[in-house]
């Protein structure tokens, strides 16, 4: 017998909130340009970087997970919304696998935060070495969908384990078969925050900035986290590339 799947709720989200890496927020073209001396080794590496960028191979129909049909073009900043989509992590995330991503969100500032410090700490945890200095930039979205919702659902508690993706992976990988748009659900890393992962690249509207935050962390588990950063673009993107001392 098949489970039922969860409940569905009408969303419909103004200026939620997705964090990436500032050096991604406002980029056309491959980091790997910066390292081009002459316009021939520019084109080179361009070549390089197309033939390996998931997104691009994505838009021009060679993906197997997602379709072209499926992405979206011609509205702001949609590059941003198919990246998502196309470049998931290896291990994947709460509510998709490895070859396929999706749009995390979050309703309130304070949760995106949340979430972007306990990722980044759990990356330096693993080197044991809390010592670095990260800027992120914000893209509003508007979102307006019948999502399935996971809030106040003691069957699918499983699928908020802050320790494991196990059983929301499962879970995900199954509405995406039943044709979900995606689901809202309770942060794990911060009480009362709530979150949205969206599967479906045509729910995701009026992509846009939406400020900058910097995290810092000087020793510690906790990082320093300050608004209004202004480091976007290639200087971030230089910056991070730039060996550290230690």
């Amino acid at each position: 017998m098949r489970q039922a799947l969860p409940r569905t709720t009408p969303v419909r989200a103004f200026d939620t909130l997705r964090l990436i890496p500032s050096q991604y927020a406002a980029r056309e073209e491959s980091v790997l340009a910066d390292l081009a001396e002459d316009e021939a080794l520019h084109a080179d590496l361009a070549d390089l970087g197309n033939a390996t960028n998931e997104r691009l191979r994505a838009e021009r129909g060679l993906a197997t997970e997602i379709g072209v049909d499926e992405l979206v073009f011609g509205v702001p900043n949609f590059r941003l919304i198919n990246a998502a989509f196309t470049h998931a992590r290896p291990e994947g995330s709460r509510f998709n696998g490895a070859d396929r991503g999706a749009w995390y969100c979050s309703l309130e500032i304070e949760t995106a935060l949340a979430e972007v410090s306990f990722h980044k700490t759990v990356e330096y945890q693993e080197i044991g070495r809390f010592d670095d200095s990260v800027t992120y930039a914000a893209l509003l979205a508007d979102i307006t969908s019948e999502l399935h919702d996971l809030r106040n659902d003691d069957d699918y508690v499983r699928c908020l384990d802050p320790r494991s993706y196990l059983a929301s992976q499962r879970l995900a990988s199954t509405l995406l078969d039943a044709g979900s748009m995606g689901v809202i659900y309770p942060s794990a890393r911060r009480k009362a925050g709530t979150n949205l992962a969206c599967f479906r690249p045509a729910i995701v509207g009026n992509v846009r900035p939406g400020g900058t935050w910097r995290f810092t962390w000087t020793g510690t588990q906790t990082p320093r986290v300050e608004a209004g950063a202004v480091e976007t673009g290639e200087r971030a993107a230089k910056r991070d590339r730039k060996p550290r001392r230690g």
